[in-house]
């Protein structure tokens, strides 16, 4: 069995899954090919796809060249869905980059081939719409090789451009021997000492090293007119690598999950080594454990029922009630999986929204919808605020606005409102802060003591937690109720924003010990719960952060921008206004470019008001960077829960019980 995992990836409109129909049909899969303006392709599932006309969710088709069985995923181009894609890039053998013929490199284009270069997965590069009028190759060629990569190898060339006639005329591997020779050592000595190199060997040569990612083949074509698509398809076949087909241990790993009629969840599974069957118990995530009691593996058109899922497979699992996408598939603990699936590719949403419902009726019913769409988005971030009745989703721009308000329509006949977009900031810590509570003393009302210090830590490094008293000082159950009450309180800082990073160490620590009247049983008011602790750790944590201090930190987005010469002053003049940190521009005599960095919440205008400065021909590309400082007034976030920072008020609401 030969199986190849391969992602189409592109900007939005440059035409991937007009060629994913396009590629189906060649391999008999359909009868028909779907058009994305009339909503009939096999991919784009979703009303909303069909509407606008984009994808918004990665979707597994099958298709077979020969023995080979492709696993072709069709992933969303627009930026506001990088979550999707960044969860097909963990299971791909190869990938093809779809560019405009007309439109070219567009920006989405660089973040995806940064991505792609370094996870070092086979890509080949796909430049479609070659009929249409204004395509242009050489030109593409050398933006091509300018903006993504100057490794690659234009594999034929275009003829009729901008016409239907348009086509692609592939060269036989030999012709290919001097590009090649730039890229590996024995082809150049070859070459040099005028030694003949037959195609077979230019060919081999030139797999390997698309296997490695050391270069990139080119081909041109149409999606609609099926120009190019069969030379695209022998490079498919002959270049990219195959899935692995180790027999190890079960290891896979989940990188969808979606509801069935019956409300079940299903979960897409990519499997790297083993094979999992109908009825076997397997692990995933932390500590599940589940029985598979169907499943659907992808071949030769689509999912079909099958007993078993092996190595190098993509399948559709049933029974995992509680798996969630990013969990691995095991049947012994191992970290090979976990490594690759936890790689952060792709920066977290910077933005954040309350939801509501319509009718007031509703609410209890979007806090259940908005969670299982959680399950299926993890990044759609949910927060409850249960003083104002309010939930907030994160964001990675505003066309998920859209997406989620009809999704909760369609799905489960909820209407909502959002309300203004607002940046997530985090917290940071200064210094070191410390504080004690100790049991029946002072104004403490709860049966524990507990003491903390808080100090900053690296970035990235996450929040950690550890312990200055003995081990066995207190009941185990209760040091954990301070770990994850520490945990919890830092999604709050002191202006409401989480800190992200952060050193705590317990310092003290204490308790009541399980007591009784005489001749009675166990007395709550007289001995210690984890309830105390968790109710005191708020109080102590935050006295310690007040201590130590803490700087609000804005997201930022390096920026880069192709502009009219003309039109610098006015753009430069509104990057300014927008506190955006422009470097010195590269003038040129027709387009400029500006890069620099610019706060994440000023992007949307930056868009909004680019058109008009520049005459509608400005470029703006944009990712995230980094967090900094906060200049001018401190954003503060409401909070959620009972503030701790005032004492009195929050010991107003939280009381210990009996």
């Amino acid at each position: 069995m030969k199986v190849l995992n391969l992602g189409i990836l592109a900007h939005v409109d440059a035409g991937k899954t007009s060629l994913t129909e396009r590629l189906l049909y060649t391999a008999g899969v359909i009868d028909e090919i779907g058009s994305v303006d009339d909503g009939s392709t096999q991919t784009d599932s979703l009303a909303l796809e069909r509407q606008r006309g984009i994808t918004i969710k990665s979707a597994v088709v099958s298709f077979a060249i020969g023995d080979l069985t492709v696993n072709l995923i069709d992933t969303p181009g627009h930026p506001d869905f990088i979550a999707e894609v960044e969860r097909a890039l963990s299971v791909l053998d190869g990938a093809v980059l779809v560019i405009s013929a007309v439109e070219g490199v567009q920006a989405q284009t660089r973040v995806l081939m940064r991505t792609l270069q370094r996870l070092k997965i086979p890509t080949l590069i796909f430049v479609n719409k070659l009929d249409r009028r204004g395509a242009q190759d050489d030109t593409v060629l050398t933006s091509i090789a300018a903006k993504l990569s100057p490794a690659i190898v234009a594999m034929g060339d275009a003829t009729h451009l901008g016409t239907p006639e348009a086509a692609f005329e592939p060269r036989p591997y030999g012709e290919l021997l001097e590009v090649l020779a730039d890229h590996d050592d024995e082809l150049l000595r070859r070459y040099v000492e005028g030694e003949t190199v037959d195609d077979d060997t230019v060919g081999k040569t030139l797999a390997e090293l698309t296997e490695r990612a050391a270069v990139h083949p080119v081909y041109f074509g149409s999606a609609i007119t099926g120009a190019g698509t069969e030379a695209l398809t022998d490079g498919i076949r002959e270049l990219l690598p195959r899935a692995a087909t180790t027999d190890g241990p079960l290891d896979g790993s989940v990188f969808k999950v979606e509801r069935g009629p019956a409300g079940e969840k299903i979960a897409y599974v990519r499997m790297f080594d083993g094979t999992a069957r109908v009825r076997d118990r397997v692990e995933f995530g932390t500590a599940g454990e589940a029985k598979v009691t169907a499943l659907r593996v992808f071949e030769r058109g689509g999912a079909t029922p099958a007993a078993e899922v092996r190595a190098g497979q993509i399948a559709q699992l049933w029974g995992l009630a509680e798996v969630q996408i990013g969990d691995r598939l095991s049947d012994q603990r191992n970290e090979r999986v976990t490594e690759r699936t936890t790689q952060e590719m792709f920066a977290p949403p910077t933005l954040e929204t309350v939801v509501t419902p319509k009718q007031r009726s509703d609410k209890g019913n979007l806090r259940v919808a908005l969670a299982q769409l959680s399950e299926q988005d993890p990044l759609i971030n949910l927060r409850q605020d249960d003083l104002r009745q309010e939930i907030s989703v994160s964001l990675y721009g505003e066309v998920q606005k859209e997406v989620i308000q009809t999704t909760l329509a369609t799905e489960f006949g909820i209407e909502v409102e959002f309300r203004e977009s607002t940046t997530i900031c985090i917290e940071r810590v200064n210094g070191s802060g410390e504080a004690v509570e100790f049991n029946k003393k002072d104004a403490n009302p709860f049966l524990a003591t507990v003491g903390l210090r808080i100090e900053p830590a690296p970035v990235n490094a996450g929040v950690t937690f550890e312990l200055e008293v003995e081990l066995g000082s207190m009941p185990y159950a209760f040091m954990k109720a301070v770990e994850e009450t520490v945990r919890e309180t830092l999604e709050q800082a002191i202006h409401g924003w989480q800190i992200p990073d952060a050193r705590v160490v317990m310092t003290h620590s204490g308790y009541s010990a399980r007591q009784s009247h005489a001749h009675a049983v166990f007395d709550k008011s007289m001995s210690s719960t984890a309830g105390d602790f968790r109710f005191l750790t708020p109080l102590v944590l935050m006295t310690a952060l007040r201590q130590a201090g803490t700087t609000v930190h804005e997201p930022m987005h390096r920026f880069q921008l192709e502009i009219p010469t003309d039109t610098t002053r006015a753009v430069l003049a509104a990057l300014a206004r927008l506190r955006a940190i422009p470097q010195v521009p590269a003038l040129a005599a027709g387009t400029s470019t500006l890069e620099g960095e610019i706060p994440a919440a000023a992007v949307y205008q930056l868009e909004q008001q680019l058109p008009a400065l520049t005459r509608g021909e400005g470029v703006l590309e944009s990712a995230f960077e980094r967090y900094q400082p906060v200049t001018g007034p401190i954003p503060e976030r409401p909070r959620t829960d009972h503030d701790p920072l005032n004492r009195r008020e929050y010991l107003l609401h939280v009381q210990r019980r009996v």
